[in-house]
């Protein structure tokens, strides 16, 4: 079975946590496949400049209907991004 892709857009952003350096971040998308049973994977943004950034998502935060996916790196509110999922089954 082949990788699961997807378009969205960044509709939100949060601090997760954050010791000493080191940040985690949730970020909700205007859509998305990750769930429950598919909960690891990549976004991938491009910039203007074409520049690749590819943020790995940890998992996965269920909270009243939006889905908070969570990462090391955050990302502007209204970044385009394809997310790739790596296990699981959307």
């Amino acid at each position: 079975m082949g990788a699961v892709t997807f378009a969205a857009t960044v509709k939100d952003i949060r601090l997760e946590s954050r010791a000493g350096t080191e940040a985690r971040w949730q970020i909700a998308l205007d859509n998305t496949r990750f769930s429950a049973s598919a909960k690891s994977g990549t976004l991938v943004a491009v910039a203007r400049s074409g520049t690749r950034l590819e943020v790995p998502v940890l998992g996965i935060v269920e909270e009243q209907g939006t889905v908070w996916h969570i990462v090391g790196k955050p990302l502007t509110d209204g970044t385009e991004v394809i997310g790739i999922l790596t296990e699981g089954r959307a």
